[in-house]
Order: structure tokens, then sequence, then C-alpha cells
């Protein structure tokens, strides 16, 4: 059992902004678990042809992961890469709207700080990449979902190592705070 609450960190943005890598860097870091994002399983196989029970399909499958990792968690600390805000975000722009229990859950699933993944890193194609023109729209999407839930977050620009660098300083400051 935790002595102290455990603290939910997320790595989101849009496309190809380093989120799995930023993870990954951080979860290593800070010694403890990285929850994957469920949907680069699910959609392997898909082609790239998404339907809304497809999305619904990932967001509990997301929600099942992340539940099942949080009792690997390590220092009170679990690093996500990803949210289920994407399938909010994917579901609003590719169907024009977002079932109700994702949204009510997204309002009950709240994680303490954020790293919003800025566009600054050059696309990178993936089969499972869509849309590389529109990551500026993807990004203000982004700030105005998180301001929507008054979500703390900071944003992370920088190349290369420097890129990991301010993620782990980012949360390093949001901890100092916290414990404070």
């Amino acid at each position: 059992m935790h002595e102290s609450p455990l603290l939910k960190i997320a790595v989101v943005g849009p496309e190809s902004t380093g989120k799995s890598t930023m993870a990954k860097i951080l979860a290593e870091h800070f010694q403890t678990v990285c929850v994957p994002e469920y949907a680069r399983y699910y959609c392997q196989n898909l082609n790239n042809q998404y339907t809304l029970q497809d999305e619904v399909n990932m967001y509990y499958g997301q929600i099942a992961l992340e539940e099942s990792l949080i009792p690997l968690a390590n220092n009170n600390l679990i690093i996500a890469d990803t949210t289920i805000m994407t399938i909010k975000i994917w579901s609003d722009h590719l169907f024009g709207h977002t079932p109700e229990e994702v949204v009510n859950e997204i309002m009950q699933r709240q994680y303490d700080f954020y790293l919003l993944m800025d566009i600054d890193l050059p696309w990178e194609d993936d089969p499972l990449r869509d849309f590389p023109e529109k990551r500026p729209h993807f990004l203000d999407i982004w700030e105005r979902e998180l301001n929507s839930l008054n979500a703390n977050y900071t944003l992370i620009s920088g190349q290369g190592k420097q890129r990991a660098t301010n993620g782990v300083a980012a949360i390093q400051s949001f901890l100092a705070s916290h414990l404070h």
C-alpha cells in the first residue's frame, strides 16, 4: 500500500511529438512504470480505418491498461504515455462527437500533471500517423482541452537530449512544488 497518494503524470500532445520516447525516459529516470498507449497496439491491423466503436474499444483498453499497471508503480509516481483525452480528440475530429461515457470519464480521471509535447520536432512517418499538416491545429486543441479541465501542464520543447532534460526538469519542479 502507498503511504502517500499516487501521483499520475501524463505525456500528451499531437502526433509525432516524442510522447512515447519521453514517457519511457521519464519512467526510467523516476524508476517507475510507464503506461503505454493502448491504441498503438489496437490500431496496428486497422489500416487507419477507424470506427467510433474502435475509439470506444481503445478507451476501455487504455483504462484497463492503466488500472492494471498502477499496482506496479514505484515512488508514488506513474507515467502515462497519453490519456483517454486522445480518444475524445480523435472522436471529435473523425466523427464530430465523443460518446458521453468517454467525456464523463475524462472529467473523473484526472492526472496531477501533464507534459504537453510541442510540435517543434520534425514529423516522422509512421503507419499509425495521419495528419502531418494538422499538428498546429491539434496542439491548439490539446491546450483547449487541458485548460477546460483546469489541468496543471507544461509545454515541453527542445530537440534530442534537451527535450528529455526539459521533461525531467518539469516533473522535478512539479514534485518539488507538490511536496511543499
